[in-house]
């Protein structure tokens, strides 16, 4: 008879996100700031005394507006990144060709580091000093950070974050298409930029493996905060622009 222990089914595997991790960012700021910032567009406009004509009209330009920033914005912001990596990677070509013997001995420094050390780290730097392309990609990964796979498409990041921004601003805009008072279409603005940031809390949180419950607590805090502030200015405003 076997004397080995039981099998115990181990647990499920959990996979990681995947090469789309690094645009995450874009996709919860970009949903995130069209709920945030065009719901306090809306209250401060409403608090103003706007008709909701002119409510609709200021929401819909907003929206427009901040996503054509938040997708240039996002765009510089990535192709500027990705140019000070290029010219990086250019100078450390530069380095491995007429510095061969010091970036050896920082890539061995790099290995120790992160616990590597002893005979297997010699072994490895002189692997890795056989072949430049295999010394350039070890030297981004430990100088650097970057690989290849984790590179950022200046057009992808602007496109997400441009068309994100306009979905997180629909729940505040569109509701003053289809009401009378603006104050009711304030109401239903509340509603879809709360449930906008629950749904945005959930993703978050099952990306980060978080707590959802903390962070959609985060998410309504700002927005109520943001939004009481918002529609008091406004209602500060009309009363001192309009005596009443």
């Amino acid at each position: 008879m076997s004397s080995n222990p039981p099998y115990k089914e181990s647990p499920s595997y959990t996979q990681h996100l995947g090469r789309n991790r690094q645009y995450l960012r874009d996709i919860i700021l970009g949903v995130n700031d069209g709920l945030v910032s065009m719901f306090l567009l809306v209250a401060g406009v409403v608090g103003g005394g706007m008709v909701t004509r002119n409510v609709l009209l200021t929401g819909i330009a907003g929206a427009i507006a901040g996503a054509v920033s938040m997708a240039a914005g996002e765009y510089i912001a990535t192709k500027s990144q990705e140019e000070v990596f290029e010219g990086e990677l250019a100078l450390e070509r530069q380095h491995i060709s007429e510095f061969r013997q010091d970036e050896l001995h920082e890539l061995s420094d790099l290995l120790e580091d992160i616990g590597l050390d002893g005979p297997l780290r010699d072994e490895v730097v002189e692997h890795f000093g056989r072949d430049d392309e295999a010394l350039l990609k070890a030297m981004t990964a430990l100088e650097f950070g970057v690989v290849e796979t984790e590179r950022r498409s200046p057009y992808r990041a602007m496109v997400m974050s441009g068309l994100l921004f306009l979905a997180g601003s629909l729940p505040s805009v569109v509701p003053f298409a289809f009401v009378s008072d603006p104050r009711t279409g304030l109401v239903y603005a509340t509603v879809g930029a709360v449930l906008g940031l629950l749904v945005v809390g959930a993703v978050k949180t099952w990306a980060t493996r978080g707590d959802p419950l903390r962070a959609a607590l985060e998410n309504l805090l700002v927005a109520a905060g943001g939004g009481g502030l918002a529609f008091g200015v406004g209602a500060l405003f009309d009363r001192l622009v309009n005596g009443g």
